[in-house]
């Protein structure tokens, strides 16, 4: 296989490659993997003459691509376009609930930070459980040594608004409440803030009755309560 696209992804970077960029994104990601320096609206532009130059025919092709471009970056926008392309919306249709086990969970631990944990659980793993009964996996991520699987199970459920599974939603954040780390604790107020939109009054009968919660998670559940108070 060619993996045309892994090389037109490596070399389209290479030429929009901005230095001074790379150094302060390096320093605000905190990340040991460099940067080409090319920002989220030169990506875009990026992912769609890639996609447009260099179809691939069926899923495993796919994966193929994406695999190499995550597995073989030297630069963190290569990874960032290997999952653009896989949720791209001409392949969107192709993600099967076997992803979340046999890719998504290697590359959340395997990524180890918020940027990429927070665009897996929201673009690609969390359709996934929504479409494929996924909560018993996600309640075993709940308690997984690994803190980035424990912040996918707490907000995978961010765009499911009236469809949310309270239950596994509940679960996973009970879960994880005596943890004192920040990204879990605020993934946990991100959880509970985004479904106030659709029920505030849940959210703050959950705030209520788990005095367990942490400062910061139940500060972040009810912004949107303080913000409508304060107007």
């Amino acid at each position: 296989m060619s993996l045309a696209l892994v090389t037109a992804v490596r070399d389209g970077l290479a030429t929009r490659a901005d230095p001074d960029a790379a150094v302060s994104m390096q320093a605000y990601m905190k990340s040991a993997m460099p940067f080409r320096g090319v920002a989220k609206p030169a990506r875009e532009g990026l992912l769609r003459e890639v996609v447009a130059a260099h179809p691939v025919p069926d899923a495993p092709a796919l994966l193929a691509e994406v695999r190499a471009l995550w597995d073989g970056a030297t630069f963190r926008e290569e990874r960032y376009l290997a999952l653009a392309v896989l949720g791209h919306r001409r392949y969107r249709a192709w993600a099967e609930p076997g992803w979340v086990a046999d890719l998504f969970q290697g590359w959340i631990v395997e990524g180890g930070w918020w940027d990429f944990t927070d665009e897996i659980a929201n673009r690609h793993v969390g359709p996934l459980v929504a479409a494929h009964g996924l909560a018993p996996l996600m309640r075993e991520w709940s308690v997984h040594p690994d803190r980035w699987l424990r912040r996918t199970s707490v907000i995978c459920q961010l765009g499911a608004k009236d469809r949310t599974d309270l239950g596994l939603l509940t679960d996973a954040i009970e879960a994880n409440l005596g943890d004192p780390d920040f990204f879990l604790r605020k993934g946990i107020g991100w959880a509970l803030r985004q479904y106030f939109r659709t029920d505030p009054e849940w959210v703050r009968t959950f705030v209520d009755t788990h005095p367990a919660l942490s400062p910061l998670s139940r500060r972040e559940a009810l912004k949107h309560l303080r913000s409508a108070s304060s107007a």
